[in-house]
Parts: structure tokens; C-alpha cells; sequence
């Protein structure tokens, strides 16, 4: 069975950290998604944090 982790998604721009995701611990590659941000008000990349 494939063991899955949390991880938290910051913005690149403003360095929020609003969003939270799963993936499986298998996956070498770091998540980078275009996601909104309440607080800069527009969609910047996120990207996967610690």
C-alpha cells in the first residue's frame, strides 16, 4: 500500500502558506501549482513546502 503525506503549498510571490494537499511519499518531484491567493487577491504559483 502506497503511504501518502501532507503537504502545505506556499505562494511564491508573498510566501503565504494557504493550502494543503496530499501526495503519495513515492513521488520524487515537488508540487508547483497555479493556485489563487486571498492575500495578493490573484493566481501566483504555489509551491510545495516542509
Amino acid at each position: 500500500m502506497v503511504e501518502r503525506v501532507i503537504i502545505t503549498m506556499a505562494c511564491s510571490v508573498c510566501k503565504d502558506r494557504n493550502f494543503h494537499f496530499d501526495k503519495s511519499k513515492k513521488s520524487g518531484k515537488m508540487l508547483i501549482l497555479k493556485k489563487f491567493c486571498r492575500n495578493c487577491g490573484r493566481h501566483t504559483e504555489h509551491k510545495e513546502t516542509k
